[in-house]
């Protein structure tokens, strides 16, 4: 999928606050939004290679976004939006297998007290889809979430009762890179997360890990990777 939007090269200074990070471009010292609440403190480090966006909205704070970092030769995508707009490209494409028979139906689709990333229909069928971006990494293995999020594991549970009630749902994992062979739970971080993963594997909710390569215009489509949902010894 071609990114809809310029990216600059910048470098990354420091972190006030989890949405906003200054960086400098060609000498001069910026303020950037950051669409990513996670810690990134593997990936953020004074110094880093940074990719970012110019913004020009009139109510805006800062006058960019950050956008993606490098790892290495290996470039991260670190905007948590980026992936609802590469799924939804993929699906009208039927580029995933296992969405190939699927086509959107609404985008935040609420039900309850929660707000779904899909609504997908297959003639008669629905799916309920809800899209996580992924970005830590070690040693190959994807873990989320990168912090704790309670939001996400209220989804997983809401999820779970929808699919014990008969609708049919999925969450996708969306990994923002393509060095990776393995998906697990970031149990060292959210234990709560990774039970409510578990319960709703149980209770039949899909899951689905695929992988991207992001380059400097553009981010496409690798292919699906395995997962683990083994809880550990010490959770």
């Amino acid at each position: 999928m071609k990114l809809p939007w310029k990216l600059l090269t910048a470098k990354f200074i420091s972190r006030p606050n989890r949405f906003l990070t200054e960086i400098e471009i060609n000498g001069t010292k910026h303020l950037s939004h950051l669409p990513d609440p996670g810690r990134l403190k593997e990936l953020l480090f004074p110094g880093v290679k940074l990719l970012v966006k110019k913004e020009n909205g009139p109510h805006r704070k800062t006058g960019y976004s950050t956008q993606a970092v490098y790892s290495g030769k290996t470039l991260i995508s670190i905007n948590s939006w980026l992936p609802n707009t590469f799924v939804e490209y993929l699906i009208q494409n039927k580029s995933i297998p296992f969405l190939k028979n699927w086509q959107v139906e609404k985008r935040e689709h609420t039900v309850g007290k929660s707000r779904f990333d899909f609504l997908l229909r297959n003639d008669e069928k629905l799916l309920y889809l809800e899209v996580k971006s992924v970005t830590y990494v070690e040693n190959g293995v994807a873990k989320f979430p990168d912090a704790v999020t309670e939001r996400g594991r209220k989804h997983l549970m809401h999820l779970s009762e929808m699919k014990e009630a008969g609708k049919n749902c999925m969450v996708l994992f969306v990994v923002q890179r393509h060095d990776v062979d393995l998906f697990t739970p970031q149990w060292e971080r959210d234990p709560k997360l990774g039970k409510a993963l578990v319960h709703a594997k149980k209770t039949g909710v899909v899951i689905h890990v695929i992988k991207s390569s992001m380059q400097v215009d553009q981010i496409n489509y690798i292919g699906e990777i395995p997962f683990d949902l083994s809880i550990p010894d010490y959770v």
